[in-house]
């Protein structure tokens, strides 16, 4: 069905695109046409951070910003939802346009900028919802909070989402809030996490339950920035690791229409050099610390190249764009064969 519409959708605005999808995808939901979309895969229990997944695929942070959709999505069959990034305050964004596909290299180049109703009105959707598995919530700064205050902005929405969560995601890699990946430098990243995981450890005394903390990084960072990183990340014992944002590397995709757009390159593009992260990641961290894959997923066989590299989890949001909902059974099936071989 996705295939068949796909053609229209991309006659549209990216942007504009993108919310009729998720319009259809909800409508679809609640006149149970689900099965028109996709075919829920057969499970595959996978259990990371002490949580039991029903399979290993997600579905990235960006798509449902606001978590409005949540149980249209996760009826497609995804083992896991990751909704935002959310701000303590709602704000637009940057201006439009500001999302743009690129077909012939199955990529988008997108420079949003955490356009998100705030973490407010995400937390009434989240409790109007039916969903009872796998929710990851992620948090970000508003544009307007200086990095040196950033960590407010953060401390704030971990407090609210906490309860709502299956696990939380800092989000300080977006290449579109400015200033914003400066928080993964060496000193100010062992600060700002040593800060979080002290208020993670009194909302789990708080709240009698522990929820899990994962941290998502750039796909543009230099080998001694990474090392720098694993070393925060183990002394930190945070629970997870989500590798990578977008990227702002245009290398790839050298002479294709909207190279000079400013933003986050994700798509096929993203592939090699997310997995070349993840891949030097899992050898830094010795498995102490759990990875999701995500960057460049548009197949089976990416997924399983993921997993191959160290993810214990993957997730994708382009693929959807490129692929639709077909690619979620596709991608648990390519891990299943891959982890009976």
């Amino acid at each position: 069905m996705y295939a068949l519409a796909r053609p229209f959708l991309f006659c549209l605005d990216a942007e504009r695109a993108h919310d009729l999808a998720l319009t259809a995808i909800e409508a679809a939901y609640r006149t149970g046409l689900n099965p028109l979309l996709a075919e829920k895969p057969k499970p595959l229990p996978t259990k990371v951070f002490g949580i039991e997944f029903p399979n290993p695929v997600g579905l990235a942070a960006g798509l449902d910003k606001n978590g409005a959709h949540v149980d249209a999505l996760a009826a497609l069959g995804f083992g896991f939802v990751e909704i935002g990034t959310t701000t303590p305050r709602p704000q637009p964004g940057n201006p439009k346009p500001r999302m743009w596909r690129l077909p012939e290299h199955q990529a988008v180049i997108n420079r949003l900028g955490f356009n998100n109703a705030g973490v407010d009105a995400l937390l009434c959707n989240v409790k109007k919802a039916r969903f009872s598995g796998v929710l990851g919530i992620n948090i970000g700064k508003n544009k307007d909070t200086p990095n040196e205050r950033a960590v407010e902005d953060y401390l704030f929405c971990l407090d609210r989402v906490y309860a709502r969560s299956s696990y939380v995601t800092i989000n300080i890699s977006s290449p579109n809030t400015q200033g914003l990946r400066d928080l993964q430098e060496e000193e100010t990243l062992k600060r700002f996490i040593g800060t979080l995981r002290e208020a993670q450890e009194r909302l789990a005394a708080k709240h009698g339950a522990r929820k899990p903390m994962l941290l998502k990084i750039a796909p543009d960072l230099s080998e001694a920035e990474l090392d720098d990183i694993a070393d925060v990340l183990l002394a930190a014992k945070i629970d997870g690791l989500i590798c990578t944002n977008t990227t702002i590397d245009r290398s790839v995709i050298s002479g294709a229409p909207y190279t000079e757009q400013a933003g986050g390159l994700s798509g096929k593009p993203l592939f090699d050099k997310a997995t070349s992260v993840l891949r030097g990641m899992a050898q830094r961290l010795g498995g102490k610390v759990p990875l999701i894959g995500v960057g460049g997923i548009l197949s089976g066989d990416d997924a399983a190249a993921k997993i191959a590299a160290g993810a214990s989890l993957v997730q994708f949001y382009s693929g959807m764009i490129y692929r639709g909902p077909v690619m979620i059974g596709e991608c648990v099936d390519s891990i299943r064969v891959r982890a009976a071989t």
